[in-house]
């Protein structure tokens, strides 16, 4: 009684198994969202309310998934797998979508299945490295590839190689943070370098374009690079303290295309400036910090593997969304996390974050997982 007297806000977010600090982190990072939305869908109060009821879907995941400890979760975690797996076979039986089948309608109901292998794909790699011997060895990394490489291919072929690519980083980050043998990786490395030609005549003739257009967005000014080079301008437009909220010009005279997706960041920069950008990036770096700290203080490998990975791959969404907007990346359809307009990934992302504050406060359970 008296603890909860002296800090009542701690023992409520305790009893809720939420962590404080991430919580608070990720509430600012999604109202800095909010603002930016309104600005770049062209001060649609209808969009920016979809969007924030979006976010409270995915803080009520976030606080179904905290409640949920870790040993429960492993007893999950292969059937989680498996339905993601015959839901991405289904998206190519009769998947919908503009161009491609990425997404499953159910009545009024739509969302993209990919977007819960960001979640399993690691989780199962956790899953079937927790009991293995560490560092794994040649087989177990094999196991562990095959995984991993499954639902990235199914997600490949959709096409959506932005999110197979996500997918992909999320496994190989468990496979990294369980203490594979940089031998084991340098093999891999040159496997990979070995395989690129094939890579790039896989590859869709959209996505070949997109990867030469990084490479010389002047090439096409009117055409592929166009993206590329008016969301630089946006971007350097901005300068130090921005044009200000509601006042660039880049996106309100519709020069910036996708500029509520996955160039909002642009219009970020360009309403903000370099201190706007600075402020944000901060704000990610809470969300980073904590996380990072949660996985070191895990007591458990599995508890470690999945909070760094979660982790890991929330810092390439950025690190992928903002190379992308200033033109250093290939445009690969990743959305800035908790800024970008979108649905599933926010909600996927927040479950994610509760499975990391689960890790956090269920510490005391069976040390043998």
């Amino acid at each position: 009684m008296s603890a909860l007297l002296i800090n009542p806000t701690k023992s409520i977010l305790e009893r809720m198994h939420l962590d404080g600090p991430l919580l608070g982190a990720i509430v600012l990072v999604c109202m800095f969202g909010l603002v930016v939305l309104y600005s770049a869908s062209g001060e649609s109060s209808d969009m920016v309310s979809r969007q924030a009821i979006r976010f409270g879907l995915g803080l009520v995941a976030m606080l179904v998934m905290a409640q949920i400890s870790p040993d429960r979760l492993l007893r999950w975690i292969p059937g989680m797998y498996a339905l993601g797996i015959a839901l991405l076979v289904l998206v190519a039986i009769i998947g919908i979508g503009r161009g491609s089948q990425r997404w499953l309608s159910f009545g009024p109901v739509q969302f993209q299945p990919s977007e819960i292998m960001k979640l399993a794909v690691p989780l199962m790699t956790a899953w079937y490295l927790r009991n293995r011997i560490l560092p794994p060895g040649l087989g177990t990394v094999a196991a562990a590839l095959i995984i991993i490489g499954l639902p990235a291919l199914l997600i490949f072929e959709q096409p959506d190689l932005g999110t197979a690519v996500l997918v992909t980083a999320a496994g190989i980050f468990v496979l990294f943070l369980s203490g594979v043998r940089w031998r084991l990786i340098g093999i891999a490395a040159g496997i990979m370098l070995a395989v690129l030609p094939a890579v790039w005549f896989l590859m869709h003739d959209y996505q070949r374009q997109r990867v030469l257009t990084m490479l010389d967005p002047q090439a096409d000014p009117l055409g592929a690079g166009y993206h590329s080079i008016q969301s630089v301008i946006a971007i350097g437009s901005g300068a130090t303290y921005g044009k200000g909220w509601l006042n660039g010009t880049q996106s309100h005279l519709e020069f910036l295309p996708e500029r509520h997706t996955d160039f909002i960041f642009a219009v970020y920069c360009e309403e903000f400036g370099f201190v706007g950008v600075v402020v944000l990036l901060l704000a990610y770096m809470l969300i980073i910090s904590r996380a990072f700290a949660i996985a070191m203080q895990a007591q458990t490998v599995f508890g470690r593997l999945i909070a760094g990975s979660i982790t890991m791959t929330f810092f390439i969404y950025i690190f992928v969304n903002m190379g992308m907007v200033a033109g250093v990346l290939p445009v690969v359809g990743v959305p800035l996390p908790l800024i970008s307009y979108g649905g599933t990934s926010a909600v996927t992302l927040m479950a994610g974050f509760g499975i990391l504050m689960s890790v956090h406060t269920h510490r005391r359970f069976n040390a043998a997982l």
